[in-house]
């Protein structure tokens, strides 16, 4: 039997056009339409629109539908009656150009799994399970393979890339207890470790270097949050608690500037807020958020599962995070009543692995999950990705979009995958 208000979704009901975007403007005025129309209709409806009233003159432009902050997925009645939206009134619509389907680039094979991925501007770097650092370039062209480690990598993070003096540093971190600081003289394309920092007492699982470049922080396996020094420097007078001493460095051996107790259980993920603020996540179903100037913990955000992996966005101030229960979690640490979930992403079928916002991009962030695949997605779409990102064959271990141009994702298939942003190449 048909409900009341379900035939009433079979109507009409008057809508209102809007867009922050200028060059797709309409005039301001209500439209009514049947209220069983999906996004497919509204596109038709919105390219007609604008061929008549403006000087456009591209055809076929596809857009997304903002209704009451989510993007419209089913058909307009219906998404309305989920929100109790009266039928009576005109409704608000947003439309946003849609963010174009990233296009599959190279897929870079390594010796065992790919586990750790960042890039930096035309430049790659891998953690592998064959303990192994690699760097590449965008292109797809293989340039070092650095050994040392004594077992798998789990993080990698560059610390700088000079191009005027040709040299860079970044840092590797593995679960034979170790990071080591590698400085690389890309003209001559040789590397070298110049420091192994020691100090945690099981596996490291995940590095990160501060904004300033300073200072790397490290999670591992022994619970502990742990600050290294990343200078190279004698003067370490701009770090974050530089009133303490460094503790004696033997030869290239480093000690920690601090350690920071609080996890109950494994520390997943690292990831720098500000120079003197660290997001954490954890196996023991929690995230922190770290004061170092106070060497405290300033926030602390419960959830149900253990959290694998949480990356924080300077353009929108929030948290996704990966758990055990194949959800994503946006969480806004601002938030008055504390840190709360904003919104659960569904589509996943096993354990969350990954993820990573766009830098360019304030709604859109990708993941990686057991499931062998990686999703993009907008936040303001919970229910459903705008993409999936299809190559791997097995689970994924790692994604990373600190290029704006490209997203990279590397797994137990042994392959580092790159997938080019048609949007930002357009632009």
């Amino acid at each position: 039997m048909t409900s009341y208000d379900e035939k009433k979704s079979d109507g009409q009901l008057q809508i209102h056009l809007i867009t922050k975007q200028a060059q797709f403007a309409v005039p301001d005025v209500p439209v009514s339409i049947q209220s069983n129309v999906t996004s497919k209709e509204l596109n038709n409806l919105l390219n007609t629109l604008l061929c008549e009233n403006t000087e456009f003159t591209a055809s076929n432009i596809e857009f997304d539908f903002l209704v009451k902050s989510e993007f419209l997925k089913t058909s307009l009645g219906k998404h309305l009656r989920d929100r109790d939206v009266s039928f009576e009134d005109i409704v608000e619509i947003e439309y946003v150009e849609r963010f174009p389907a990233p296009e599959p680039q190279d897929c870079l094979l390594h010796d065992d799994w790919v586990s750790a991925i960042q890039a930096n501007g035309e430049w790659i770097l891998t953690g592998s399970y064959d303990n192994s650092v690699n760097v590449w370039n965008m292109k797809g062209d293989h340039k070092l393979t650095l050994s040392g480690h004594e077992a798998p990598i789990k993080g990698v993070t560059w610390i700088s890339v000079n191009e005027d003096t040709g040299m860079a540093l970044f840092a590797s971190g593995s679960k034979d207890q170790t990071i080591m600081i590698w400085e690389w003289n890309i003209g001559s394309n040789k590397a070298n470790c110049i420091y192994i920092c020691k100090g945690h007492e099981r596996a490291v699982e995940c590095v990160s270097v501060s904004p300033n470049g300073k200072q790397i922080a490290s999670g591992g396996w022994d619970n502990f949050l742990k600050i290294w020094s990343a200078t190279t420097l004698d003067d370490n007078s701009d770090v974050v608690a530089s009133n303490k001493k460094p503790k004696t460095e033997e030869g290239n051996i480093r000690t920690p500037q601090m350690t920071l107790e609080g996890h109950r259980e494994a520390v997943s993920s690292c990831t720098w807020i500000d120079n003197s603020t660290v997001l954490t996540s954890s196996w023991d179903h929690t995230m922190k958020i770290w004061d170092l100037n106070m060497r405290a913990i300033k926030n602390e955000v419960p959830g149900n599962k253990s959290f694998f992996d949480a990356s924080y966005s300077n353009l929108n101030g929030m948290i996704v995070a990966a758990s055990a229960d194949k959800n994503i979690r946006l969480f806004d640490p601002r938030s008055n009543q504390g840190v709360i979930v904003k919104s659960t992403f569904f589509g996943h079928n096993a354990w969350v692995q990954s993820v990573c916002w766009s830098k360019t991009e304030e709604f859109l962030f990708i993941s990686g999950a057991y499931d062998n695949q990686v999703k993009l997605w907008d936040y303001r779409s919970p229910k459903a990705p705008l993409f999936d990102l299809v190559g791997h064959e097995d689970k994924v271990m790692a994604v990373d979009w600190s290029n704006p141009k490209y997203m990279l994702s590397g797994g137990a298939d042994n392959t580092l995958r790159i997938f080019k942003s048609k949007k930002v190449l357009e632009e």
